[in-house]
């Protein structure tokens, strides 16, 4: 059983860079699942969190609310963006070795249907390529009740060994 993640309300609830070099990408991830250290507070802001955490494997729940329609009553491309990167890189995340850290190099979103304010869904981002400099991972968006596919999207980070500690 998992705790519900923390959110951090300033950047002092942020962990420091020794506390995310100090922990393997996995064990960071499972961190802030577990609720001991504090995750971004972008989630909350935007309506999702995470919600499992594996080698390779992370999964995001959100259901977009009123505060992230666009002028046409929908659901904004951002949030789609959003929800689809985090999974992503949180996946990659889980290959980053300890004393290492990573940056999207870039990310690519696909909207396949409209997704209808207040449907709950999950976004899972998989690894497809963990190197020792870049990491490629792929993602999907569906409706957690019903499967269907509303956006799919792919990325591509740089993993870094943070200076001093090669």
């Amino acid at each position: 059983m998992t705790n519900t993640p923390h959110t951090a309300r300033s950047l002092d609830d942020l962990p420091d860079i020794d506390a995310l070099l100090a922990r393997s990408g996995l064990e960071f991830m499972q961190d802030i699942l577990a609720g001991n250290i504090s995750g971004p507070p972008i989630g909350a802001t935007l309506g999702f969190t995470i919600a499992t955490v594996e080698q390779g494997r992370v999964t995001f729940a959100g259901t977009p609310q009123f505060a992230v329609t666009n002028p046409m009553r929908g659901v904004h491309g951002g949030w789609y963006g959003a929800i689809l990167d985090s999974c992503m890189a949180c996946a990659v995340m889980t290959h980053v070795p300890r004393g290492s850290f990573y940056t999207t190099l870039e990310y690519k979103v696909n909207l396949t249907r409209a997704i209808p304010l207040g449907t709950d869904v999950i976004a899972e981002g998989l690894v497809s390529h963990a190197g020792r400099s870049t990491a490629v991972a792929t993602g999907e968006i569906r409706g957690r009740d019903d499967g269907r596919l509303y956006a799919s999207g792919s990325t591509t980070c740089m993993i870094m060994v943070a200076p001093g500690r090669d």
